[in-house]
């Protein structure tokens, strides 16, 4: 019998949350096969890091550069570009697991909380569902999903995947949760200790139902405490520079972080690239101002979906602008290198610990040895 292989990408699963909140059942997969820090793709946020993770490729293939894309097609005036969210397939631009499972003739599941990833990646899978729009014989055997903001909606869809993987077969399983707990609550407060049990439990239970199965479990980004906000357009303008800043966070999800990031890309009127970035250098709160080209080569991104200039955040501080929303307390988010450290937790398979550097590395593990 061919073994069944997991993937989940339990979204913001920051180390901390592992150190701080007791897990037994991801404690023994970690004991009976092994457990690594790694690395997330940069920007650190849902989109990039799923979509390398499920293309085995890194931005500058796949194309997805951020969660928000600002398309300047039609010239390289600011003013000019259309702005919409990539939260479709027809924006990857590099095969996925699914569609080489379907090529090869085997069936894939995704389950996922969110929506916008059934989307997004759910192309070629045999079966795609998520907690937002479940069909209703998943409902009849899983009960009603939790709503998206909930710390219980993580359970559902952990749940979802046993009871589809318990009625039909599949040789791959791709399961995504949602980040609205390690948005709101820190490591260790009440609420992050019930959300980690109750998933955990539900992990758990998946594993010991499924005879022959091999899972990895990683994250698509850490998380942190932000309490500083910059607006980075008023900084330049102070200088004589028109520029406009897009939330690589940017989703439907503004409950979460209120499009508020640590790593933004800023799109210039003018040409003077150089004199930005010397000017965003200086900036409070900036640890780092790279050029779009410079940018692409460090963090292997596709130059034309990204700005002119991409930005990185200090650990406390987010980007966004003031007249649009205001910083909330206890605000905690994602985006920058401050949240690229990731868990990886391996059992079932014959794995080598050494080869998941990075998250990205489990797809790779998928494309060399389960569909090769």
């Amino acid at each position: 019998m061919e073994p069944t292989t997991v993937l989940m990408m339990i979204d913001g699963l920051d180390p901390a949350y592992l150190e701080t909140c007791p897990a037994p059942n991801l404690e023994q997969l970690a004991r009976d096969g092994f457990k690594v820090e790694a690395k997330a793709v940069m920007p650190t946020v849902t989109n990039v890091n799923n979509v390398s993770l499920v293309t085995a490729s890194y931005p500058e293939e796949h194309g997805i550069t951020s969660n928000y894309w600002r398309n300047r097609d039609h010239g390289q005036d600011a003013r000019s570009s259309t702005e919409f969210y990539m939260e479709s397939g027809e924006y990857i631009q590099k095969e996925t697991m699914f569609e080489r499972a379907t090529a090869q003739g085997s069936r894939s599941l995704l389950v996922t909380a969110k929506d916008k990833l059934r989307r997004l990646l759910g192309d070629g899978a045999t079966l795609s569902v998520s907690s937002e729009q479940p069909p209703d014989w998943v409902v009849a055997g899983v009960g009603e999903p939790p709503p998206i903001y909930s710390i219980e909606v993580n359970q559902w869809v952990v749940n979802a995947a046993q009871y589809i993987l318990g009625r039909e077969q599949f040789d791959l399983a791709y399961v995504t949760t949602t980040d609205y707990a390690m948005h709101t609550y820190a490591p260790g407060e009440p609420e992050s200790l019930r959300h980690i049990k109750i998933l955990d439990e539900a992990i758990g239970r998946l594993v010991e139902s499924i005879p022959n199965i091999q899972v990895l479990i990683t994250a698509d980004h850490g998380m942190s405490a932000k309490n500083s906000m910059v607006h980075l357009p008023d900084v330049l303008a102070t200088h004589g520079i028109k520029g406009q800043a897009v939330p690589i966070i940017k989703d439907m999800y503004t409950a979460h972080h209120s499009n508020l990031g640590g790593c933004i890309y800023v799109y210039l009127e003018a040409g003077d690239v150089d004199r930005a970035v010397e000017v965003l250098k200086q900036v409070d709160g900036v640890d780092d101002a790279l050029p779009r080209q410079e940018a692409a080569q460090r963090f292997r991104l596709m130059p034309g979906r990204i700005g002119d200039v991409m930005v990185l955040g200090s650990p406390g501080v987010v980007f966004g602008d003031p007249q649009e929303v205001e910083l909330p307390s206890a605000l905690r988010s994602h985006g920058s290198l401050h949240e690229d450290r990731v868990p990886v937790i391996g059992y079932g398979g014959p794995f080598d610990r050494s080869q998941f550097r990075e998250n990205v590395d489990l797809g790779r593990y998928v494309f060399q040895h389960v569909l090769a």
